[in-house]
């Protein structure tokens, strides 16, 4: 018996936008997780005081003004500006993106025309050694675009540890729109709007879904006969290949475990983001938490910290999948995939009946923005 307009399979930002809006127009819905919470992998956990991203690092950006004031309308959010540090294997440490600072600190060069020339310098001799052909891997295509120095101590070993593969094995258009800044500028993001919610992303979602009947610890699978007769039509937002049942083959991912510890100092590395380029450190980067939502002497009001070490990893199917592996043989399976949905049944009003969002349904890793945007535009 049909009791819901919508049922919602998974409580991340697409579904509690999704979930805001149809109730907004008054449509009924229930709403899915298979996890103990809602939020997805935007989800915090306060520990001491301070919102831990529990799946990683979080930072809404964007330049769209009604994505931003869509999202403060929940909650305000803060004026966190990601501004990450890298430490490369020779132990200095270097600012990124590539601006005026990482040159100074990479070679000396204090003005745009010195960094101009020794970058036109190192790039001359990579486009030299391609002959006259277009770059073919990634390693290729960074050198084309910041030359050996920077390649070898800020990107050559750190995306091998992030992808498991090397970079002559990885494809060109991963790095293809590389930031090269020639100003002083540390922020990471060119957009107009960033921040983190004020009180942490739980709050935004907890505002999204307000109103909405939510069963946590409900796998949509183990029960999906019965979960679909209670509602005109489904919102999924879980992986594109389980919900026909891998009969084409498993998409592939690559995944991140996190090493997270409580500290007895209230300042461990004085900024939210460092990754570390060496393979000799076997992790990627640490977050420390703090530093999303405390500024300046307000950091030093909890004496103590939280920080996460995350460790790139070969996806397995009892892993969380974070990153889609975008090869070919992932994009003809996705295609597959997403070619069924077409054939799916049809609702009472003659429009499927199943509504696909979201990176885990696209099979593409998206940024909060553009996820919000996504679900905004189901109803246009």
């Amino acid at each position: 018996m049909i009791k819901y307009d919508y049922l919602i399979v998974g409580a991340g930002l697409f579904g509690a936008v999704f979930g805001r809006e149809a109730m907004r127009r008054g449509k009924r819905c229930l709403v899915i997780d298979r996890r103990d919470h809602i939020g997805g992998n935007v989800y915090c956990e306060n520990v001491e005081g301070i919102n831990v991203h529990k799946y990683g690092a979080h930072i809404f950006h964007t330049s769209d003004k009604m994505i931003w004031d869509y999202v403060n309308e929940i909650v305000p959010f803060n004026r966190y500006t990601n501004c990450p540090v890298a430490q490369a294997p020779d132990g200095k440490l270097y600012n990124l993106p590539f601006n005026m600072n990482t040159f100074y600190q990479m070679w000396g060069v204090k003005t745009p025309a010195e960094a101009e020339a020794k970058l036109e310098e190192q790039r001359r001799e990579a486009v030299e050694a391609l002959d006259g052909r277009e770059p073919r891997n990634l390693e290729e295509q960074a050198l084309v675009l910041i030359g050996r120095d920077i390649y070898d101590r800020l990107i050559k070993e750190y995306t091998e540890k992030q992808w498991g593969r090397k970079c002559t094995e990885l494809p060109a258009d991963i790095i293809r729109r590389l930031p090269v800044r020639l100003v002083y500028d540390n922020n990471y993001f060119n957009d107009a709007y960033q921040g983190i919610p004020v009180g942490g992303y739980n709050r935004l979602i907890e505002g999204l879904l307000e109103g909405a009947e939510i069963r946590l610890n409900c796998d949509f699978f183990d029960h999906r006969d019965e979960l679909e007769a209670l509602a005109d039509k489904i919102v999924y937002t879980g992986p594109i290949d389980r919900f026909f049942d891998f009969r084409g083959g498993r998409l592939q991912y690559r995944t991140v475990r996190f090493e997270t510890e409580v500290i007895d100092e209230p300042n461990f590395q004085g900024n939210a983001v460092v990754n570390y380029t060496s393979r000799e450190v076997p992790f990627t980067r640490i977050i420390e938490h703090k530093h999303f939502e405390s500024f300046g002497a307000a950091v030093y009001d909890n004496p103590r910290t939280v920080v996460s070490k995350e460790y790139s990893m070969e996806w397995t199917p009892d892993l969380e999948p974070y990153y889609p592996i975008n090869d070919e043989r992932n994009a003809r399976l996705y295609e597959s995939y997403r070619e069924m949905t077409e054939s799916l049944p049809k609702a009472g009003d003659g429009t499927s009946k199943y509504i696909f969002g979201g990176r885990l349904a696209d099979y593409k890793y998206y940024d909060m923005a553009p996820t919000v945007a996504a679900a905004l535009n189901c109803f246009k």
